[in-house]
């Protein structure tokens, strides 16, 4: 199974942005080539891109606060599990405490690395970090595995705050959502959302080996899916058969 995800807003597109190039990061810093470790540290950068929004932070440690305060209302519910509540709350309280004390947005220590921003401005040019352009960083290239890694976890750290509050927030709005199957009809599904509930995050779940892609939209009002199908050029074709689908609204 294939799982796509649709966010219905700016600030959830965002948080899988980040969620994204986290899991790239985790991925490239594990392995053992310096190739490898170029693209890692290309990933830092981009996280510190796309975080250096100005009011992300203060955003994030909003909804971690909001979060513990609808939770805490189910204390005392006999339906609910306090141990598991007070599991939830303390990783709420562990990521608003983690992300709070962060100094400035995230990645604010790496700017006054020179020698990571020099870098940083070479990157993006093609070709632009080559060993008569960046001398210095062609040397690292050539340290040890251990050191590369062991400097790439250092540089993330001051990450590791944010990323762990993205982490907390997509499981609970995820969790949120009950799946079930739907059936596109022609290729084509449409669902009425019910007013006064605001949806932020749609999941769709096809089978791998139906060779379908998900054109997925949604507001307020409505969500829409057409299936497509790729042809030999890669280019996307309307599906017109029916064909059935997992769906999940996360609210």
């Amino acid at each position: 199974m294939i799982l796509y995800e649709h966010p219905f807003n700016e600030s959830i597109r965002t948080m899988l942005r980040l969620e994204h190039l986290f899991d790239r990061l985790q991925v490239l810093i594990e392995r053992d080539t310096a190739m490898d470790h170029h693209f890692a540290l290309a990933t830092i950068f981009e996280i510190v891109d796309v975080a250096s929004r100005a009011d992300l932070k203060s955003d994030l440690l909003k909804e971690l606060e909001r979060h513990k305060l609808q939770l805490a209302q189910y204390r005392g519910n006999p339906s609910i599990s306090e141990a598991a509540l007070d599991q939830v709350i303390g990783r709420l309280d562990q990521a608003f405490a983690a992300l709070n004390q962060l100094p400035g947005k995230a990645g604010h220590t790496l700017a006054s690395n020179e020698w990571l921003m020099s870098i940083r401005s070479r990157i993006s040019i093609p070709g632009g970090t080559c060993e008569f352009d960046l001398p210095a960083y062609y040397a690292w290239q050539h340290e040890s595995v251990t050191r590369r890694q062991n400097d790439l976890r250092r540089w993330s750290e001051t990450l590791l705050p944010l990323a762990d509050a993205l982490k907390v927030l997509l499981a609970l709005l995820r969790e949120s959502g009950s799946p079930h199957m739907v059936v596109a009809v022609g290729g084509q599904y449409q669902q009425s959302l019910p007013v006064g509930r605001s949806f932020s995050l749609m999941r769709v779940r096809l089978g791998d080996t139906a060779g379908l892609v998900p054109e997925i939209s949604g507001h307020r009002l409505m969500a829409s899916i057409r299936l497509m199908r790729q042809d030999a050029e890669g280019r996307l074709r309307p599906c017109t058969e029916d064909a059935s689908f997992e769906l999940t609204l996360c609210a």
